[in-house]
């Protein structure tokens, strides 16, 4: 059975339209003749969505008990029973209700496509899981409903459901998505210009990385290896020399200059495994790539511009960097170049060939070492000067042979001493042996002079032969050896970087596993003192460093109290102590320098945004409550003062109702701000963490009754249901009272007239629960964080209803007694809220017999 297609519309909020175009091409598939039936779709009371709805089939919902409420859900089996061509599922990062058969609706969603049915949904960009802390920082919540990326990537069809932040806010104001009530908090927080721009940019770039996979895809399946220019990509070619940063910094200039550009460095290592550039410089060049913005990819190949022009076409670049060639004028006339050549073949391609500083100098001839060891080099000239004497007098007791075995046996030997000794002493083997064949073995004998041409040639031939095979087994002994080094840096490199990703703190780790792996006692970061830089006769002072980082006993605390020092820039170097080592281990510990100083960057960008963020908020603290008390402290002010100064007046004679109104309405005004100045107050001690605490144990049934009391007549209305026999709570009396105040307030300011608050109680798993019950608009869970924030009014927030709080500080109160408050959506529609307190522990004695 084929699988069934998924067709996804994208938005990047509420409200934009994505289900009114699901169902726009619902109704065009039915007129079609298409069998299309509604799984699930959620109009949140929109008439223009409903109205979408049509005569188009729905499938019975599934109504579950849940904590005792009754909830609706797709009805899994119907649907897949009723087999239908196309089902409309809405809301595909829903949370099922639990109990369901899947935990999330996409899962369901994923049911419906495997038994072959179409399948067309909708999701917003915030839903999405690679983005979701992305969203948390923009708009201040986190949504607890998300979908992998992955499951929409794997859609068909993904179609963007747009609409410019201005046009969304108007449709809120006129309320095409929110109720009325509900409106001036959605435009005041979640639906801000800013937050929506940010998300409307956020589901554009997802949805052109979306594409550009598709065309990646469809250039691939159809063999298509030309350029298409969809988008700029800058890719920078390093080799590993000093020129790279310029290059990149090139590189990144001209990305710079297109709109969302894409910025690629890309360094093409030799198939071998052989190592060819300078780690350290590599791992420098990766980290300035990277923190402008771009990627590094390394890529294997013997052929250099063949290699990079396939990269190139194979990401679709638009544009080539390469640095001007090394190579001095001599050494350019036998072969035109990697950048020469790169650019004959580049086709489409724009290359850019950057000068710079090395260019034309020539590169600088790496020192070679030895093949093989000095042992066996001494053996093979053992070998060479007795061995040939040897084979010559071996050879002599063997008259019947003729020149041509005998030269055989002689290369034979030479071969012998090529393999232990390498290309030295096989050269003289090859000399020593060519003497001994022209003096014992070639007419005329015990001379020099050969008489036969056959002969002169066959000796020659031995010669070039023997030097040959020579050079052969040497350059393959030291190409095995550079191997089995450049394996071992490649394990060290690995090591290093698997001891920093295991590692809570990575500039420890690496310096740890860096002694580890070289066998040394200690290893230092030292940085120099600012006062010190630039300064040499300030840098050999030992005050003049600070150990920022070390490991292993006696770490060193100047450069020169260690074996080993490698600078990292003009202010920090690696210090290593325990043994001095080879230069080509420099290499590598250069590379690792350089990571040092990116982890100890890092942790200094940690500490920094850590003691940076209690700031920032405590700023934006303090800009919102200047924002707000302005009007929060002035109305009721004003209103008591408005009652006094007419009840003082002496050209207007109250009545005794009349002064009583007067006096009423100004202790009404001083008792909210009283509520108000002590909030301010409580709220400032929880930041500063002096709030004072007396907890004990305390009855709902004594604590709800105050709270009720201190709200005054409105709270008359509110029903109670507080078991005889539930157990006390552990909280502080006063703080428990602000708590419910707080909470209760809330409840009342949103109920309708005819339904008020109800307050229950319970207890359950060694914590008593009290529900503040409303039948009020309620809060769309992805707000209800939100409500916990103080201060909402920044920005384009209202400035009208409060300064909000009461909510903030009584989570605050609540947590700082050990309970928790969490809101839960009311069955039939509402908030409630949840005050979580620990039960207080009673003891029984028993009596002693």
């Amino acid at each position: 059975m084929p699988r069934g297609e998924l067709r996804i519309y994208l938005g990047a909020a509420p409200g934009v339209g994505k289900t009114y175009a699901m169902l726009e091409e619902a109704q065009r598939r039915a007129a079609r003749g298409t069998d299309v039936v509604i799984g699930f779709v959620e109009t949140h009371g929109r008439q223009h969505t409903a109205t979408m709805l049509g005569d188009i089939e729905q499938v019975p919902r599934r109504t579950m008990d849940y904590r005792g409420a009754e909830f609706t859900e797709m009805d899994l089996d119907a649907v897949l029973a009723r087999r239908p061509e196309v089902a409309v599922v809405d809301e595909l990062a829903h949370s099922n209700v639990p109990g369901s058969r899947h935990d999330k609706r996409w899962q369901d969603v994923q049911e419906l496509l495997d038994a072959g049915i179409d399948v067309l949904s909708t999701v917003n960009v915030q839903h999405l899981e690679s983005v979701n802390d992305v969203v948390a920082q923009i708009t201040g919540t986190t949504q607890r409903e998300t979908v992998p990326d992955e499951i929409v990537r794997a859609a068909e069809q993904v179609e963007l459901v747009d609409m410019t932040p201005e046009a969304l806010r108007r449709r809120m104001a006129h309320g095409n998505i929110y109720r009325p009530d509900k409106i001036d908090a959605a435009l005041g927080n979640y639906f801000r210009v800013g937050n929506l721009t940010a998300l409307r940019e956020l589901a554009l770039l997802w949805l052109a990385d979306k594409v550009d996979e598709q065309l990646d895809r469809y250039r691939s399946q159809q063999g298509i290896a030309a350029t298409w220019e969809a988008r700029e990509r800058v890719v920078v070619a390093l080799t590993g020399g000093p020129e790279g940063e310029t290059l990149i910094r090139r590189a990144a200039r001209v990305a710079a200059r297109s709109k969302g550009a894409d910025l690629l460095a890309v360094h093409v290592a030799r198939s071998d495994g052989l190592a060819g550039a300078d780690p350290a410089q590599l791992a420098r060049q990766r980290v300035l790539v990277e923190s402008l913005g771009g990627t590094y990819h390394q890529v294997l190949g013997t052929d250099v511009p063949a290699a990079l022009l396939d990269f190139a076409q194979g990401v679709n670049a638009t544009q080539l960097v390469l640095g001007a060639s090394r190579r001095g004028r001599f050494a350019q006339l036998f072969a035109r170049g990697v950048g020469v050549t790169t650019t004959a073949l580049s086709g489409s391609i724009d290359v850019h060939l950057v000068t710079h500083k090395q260019a034309g100098k020539g590169r600088r001839a790496a020192a070679v070492p030895a093949a093989l060891s000095r042992r066996r080099r001494l053996l093979g000239f053992a070998l060479a000067v007795v061995g040939m004497p040897l084979l010559t007098l071996l050879l002599r007791t063997l008259p019947d042979l003729t020149l041509t075995n005998d030269i055989l046996l002689f290369l034979a030997g030479v071969v012998g001493v090529a393999l232990v000794g390498g290309v030295w002493p096989a050269l003289v083997a090859a000399l020593g042996g060519s003497l001994l064949l022209n003096w014992f073995f070639t007419p005329p004998y015990r001379t020099l002079t050969i008489a036969e041409a056959d002969n002169l040639l066959a000796l020659a031939v031995f010669v070039a032969v023997a030097l040959a095979v020579s050079w052969v087994v040497d350059v393959a002994a030291r190409r095995t050896r550079e191997a089995a080094r450049a394996a071992a840096d490649a394990q060290t490199l690995a090591a290093v970087a698997g001891g920093v990703l295991r590692g809570e703190r990575p500039l420890p780790a690496l310096l740890e596993q860096l002694r580890e792996t070289f066998g040394l006692r200690a290893v230092s970061v030292l940085e120099l003192a600012e006062d010190a830089s630039g300064r040499p006769e300030r840098a050999r002072e030992e005050h003049a460093w600070c150990v920022v980082a070390s490991v292993g006993d006696q770490p060193p605390c100047t450069p020169e109290s260690g074996e080993t020092a490698v600078p990292v820039d003009d202010r920090i170097t690696v210090v290593l102590c325990g043994r001095r080592l080879e230069a080509s281990d420099r290499r590598i510990v250069e590379a690792f320098a350089a990571q040092a100083a990116v982890a100890l960057r890092q942790e200094r960008l940690a500490e920094e945004a850590a003691t940076a963020r209690p700031l920032a908020a405590a700023d934006r603290m303090r800009t919102a409550l200047l924002a707000a008390v302005s009007h929060d402290l002035r109305t009721p002010l004003a209103s008591a003062k408005a009652a006094v100064t007419s009840l003082r007046s002496h050209d207007i004679e109250f009545d005794e109702h009349d002064r009583e109104e007067l006096l009423e309405t100004a202790e009404e005004s001083l008792d909210r701000l009283a509520r108000l100045v002590a909030n301010l107050l409580d709220m400032s001690r929880l930041q500063a963490g002096v709030l004072g605490i007396t907890e004990t144990a305390i009855g709902l049934e004594d604590a709800v009754p105050l709270a009720l009391d201190e709200l005054g007549p409105p709270a008359a209305t509110v029903d109670t249901d507080i078991p005889a026999d539930l157990p006390a709570a552990t909280a502080d009396p006063g703080l428990l009272e602000r708590v419910l105040v707080n909470i209760v307030a809330n409840a009342l300011r949103y109920s309708p007239p005819d339904q008020p608050p109800t307050i229950t109680a319970s207890a359950h798993a060694g914590q008593v629960e009290l529900r503040v019950i409303d039948r009020g608009p309620g809060i769309p869970e992805d707000q209800w964080e939100h409500v916990f924030l103080p201060f909402q009014r920044l920005g384009d927030r209202d400035n009208q209803t409060g300064v909000g709080l009461g909510l903030a500080l009584s989570r605050g109160l609540a947590e700082a007694m050990g309970g928790s408050i969490t809101p839960e959506t009311t069955p039939g529609g509402g908030l409630t809220m949840v005050l979580r307190l620990p039960a207080a522990q009673t003891t029984s004695e028993e009596p002693q017999e």
